[in-house]
């Protein structure tokens, strides 16, 4: 597996290169500090299988680069890590193709549960986003179905999609898709 880390600051490059060799230890992870020397990296490494990506680059707009990035390279996933966790930045990043929004200010356990999702196949989204405004949404706020607020639920347990559909007996289509009504719904409450 080959990992491309996107982050300008050196020390939380080297704590999150030690989480992706401990969890893939077979793993290559490559560093940009940069977009520019990231754009380098991709293109002399088409057969990168993720990118963590930081919004805060110094020269460019992550939301920016992770557009260009879906678009250039669509079979590369890209997941999100970034200090910025409000839930208008999580729908944004999500809507834009992020398989995962990752918050900086986390847990280093939380950082290596959310990976483990996204390696299994999921999507992680930050549990904290439902309670970061002056409403305090809750999940059901939200106008989900009594399904689809048992995959949220499951989902914010950083469950992959293979153990929400055994946990609940559906198959893969109906997770997916209701995945889909969820990510749906929170771009629809930023």
């Amino acid at each position: 597996m080959k990992i491309l880390l996107i982050e300008d600051h050196a020390r939380i490059r080297d704590a999150l290169g030690s989480a992706l060799r401990e969890l893939a230890g077979d793993a290559v992870v490559l560093e940009a500090s940069d977009c520019r020397q990231a754009m380098r990296l991709i293109e002399q490494n088409p057969d990168l299988h993720l990118i963590l990506l930081d919004l805060d680059l110094p020269d460019s707009d992550g939301f920016s680069a992770l557009a260009e990035v879906r678009e250039r390279y669509p079979a590369i996933s890209v997941v999100v890590l970034s200090g910025q966790n409000d839930r208008a930045s999580v729908a944004k990043a999500l809507d834009l193709g992020a398989l995962g929004f990752i918050p900086k200010s986390g847990p280093r356990e939380v950082m290596l549960s959310a990976l483990q999702l996204v390696f299994a196949g999921g999507i992680y989204i930050p549990p904290e986003i439902l309670t970061r405004d002056s409403r305090h949404t809750s999940p059901a706020d939200l106008g989900l179905t009594g399904p689809q607020l048992d995959v949220l639920a499951l989902m914010m347990q950083a469950k992959s999609n293979e153990e929400i559909c055994r946990i609940l007996d559906l198959a893969e289509a109906t997770v997916k898709n209701h995945i889909t009504a969820i990510l749906k719904a929170l771009r629809g409450r930023s």
